[in-house]
């Protein structure tokens, strides 16, 4: 069989697992990528483990174990109390307070997984007592923690600006967290304006009670002291940061400020494993020629006037089903130049951030571990069953939702 052919069969193959079972796909990318590049591009070890990105794996490793142990010690969540207090009670607040939590929790450094983790059982349970619908603190969460998902500063982020700048589309992480944050903040507003009539309507400060302020131990202080310290050095004096964040976590540790064995426990491993798979196997297409095909194939799908339109559709049909950060952006991000040369013509940062958006729009779905962790945090069976229908309804609106926004503002964004 064609080496090229045969790599780009079994990066098919590995998105299909990601959509149908629920094995880790990075598992099965390396064991592609070392069956494809041994036995039938006859490559060497040592060519195939160095499509591994160990700096994007070191990266992700120092950050999330960073704000593992910040949410272990309590921080995080008591962060998020305090904000959730700023609302006095008033019920019609709390849908904007909860997507601003999940935001900057988010665009800090964990990214939207463990934003929602963090603030959806908070939102749920307050929500409930203050007759929030569970839709909409549901989609608030989301959209609020996708809002933010992609700053320079957090783990989703750091991957996108890696695989744009490994395609030749970096140097521009601001219109890359803008254009996230400003087509998940729209349809959150959306959101708002149709679920939260009634609420805005009836809203009445006594319906709630805001519980007690929290009082921050001396151990959280300090945490919260390295993370803008940490947050200050990345942004203003361009730390690494990853290597940075190995340097905070272990000022945490070291300190006993965290506990070392829940921290590290606490690092979503699974989903580093996933993203470093699937780029030791796009690695291997691209020695292998297989991502020429891969672009072949998505060019045919689109025209220089629609392809924002159709890349966004296309990612986002399959982030429906698979991982954003996992599956999509290290699989798609590195086709752009050569998609848009196939197609004759479009905006390669267009391109990329229609990537982007397409895909995270999506992952309000509870086929994605976002809208998975909003029905986990919903105690009553039969309500939980109800959100189920709704975000699934909502995950597929999106993904052509998705693709109208970026044919519409990606162009345009990608100019300005």
């Amino acid at each position: 069989m064609n080496v090229a052919v045969a790599s780009l069969i079994a990066l098919i193959l590995a998105i299909v697992l990601s959509m149908t079972t629920r094995l880790n796909v990075g598992l099965a990318a390396l064991v592609f990528a070392w069956l494809i590049g041994t036995f039938v591009a006859h490559l060497g070890a040592d060519t195939i483990v160095r499509g591994f990105p160990s700096a994007l794996f070191l990266t992700l490793t120092g950050m999330t174990l960073l704000f593992a142990a910040a949410e272990t010690n309590g921080t995080l969540e008591g962060l998020a109390h305090r904000a959730v207090a700023v609302t006095r009670g008033r019920a019609a607040l709390l849908p904007p307070m909860f997507f601003a939590i999940a935001f900057v929790i988010s665009m800090i450094g964990p990214g939207a997984v463990s934003s929602v983790a963090l603030v959806a059982p908070l939102t749920m349970a307050i929500g409930a007592r203050a007759g929030v619908p569970p839709f909409l603190s549901a989609l608030v969460v989301a959209n609020g923690a996708n809002a933010g998902n992609l700053s320079p500063v957090s783990a989703v982020g750091i991957i996108a600006n890696t695989k744009m700048a490994e395609a030749g589309v970096g140097g521009h992480p601001g219109k890359v967290m803008f254009a996230n944050f400003a087509a998940s903040a729209l349809v959150a507003v959306a959101a708002y304006v149709i679920l939260g009539r009634q609420l805005m309507a009836a809203d009445d400060p006594s319906r709630i009670t805001v519980a007690p302020r929290v009082t921050f131990s001396g151990r959280q202080r300090f945490t919260i002291a390295v993370l803008v310290g940490w947050i200050f050095g990345v942004v203003v004096f361009r730390l690494h940061p990853g290597l940075s964040a190995f340097l905070a976590a272990v000022l945490l540790l070291g300190t006993s400020t965290a506990e070392e064995g829940r921290a590290i426990a606490r690092v979503p491993w699974g989903a580093i494993l996933m993203v470093t798979g699937v780029s030791t196997l796009v690695a291997l297409l691209e020695t292998t020629g297989g991502m020429t095909l891969f672009t072949d194939l998505l060019a045919r799908l689109a025209s220089p006037a629609t392809l924002d339109g159709v890349i966004a559709f296309v990612t986002g049909a399959i982030s429906l089903y698979s991982s954003t950060s996992g599956v999509v952006l290290p699989a798609f991000l590195p086709t752009v130049p050569g998609l848009v040369h196939k197609v004759g013509g479009g905006d390669p940062l267009a391109v990329a951030l229609s990537i982007n958006v397409g895909s995270s729009l999506v992952d309000v779905s509870p086929l994605s571990t976002i809208g998975a962790l909003c029905i986990a945090a919903v105690s009553d069976g039969p309500e939980a069953r109800v959100l189920f229908r709704q975000l699934l309804a909502w995950g597929i609106a999106m993904v052509v939702v998705g693709a109208i926004v970026c044919q519409v503002f990606a162009g345009l964004l990608a100019r300005a």
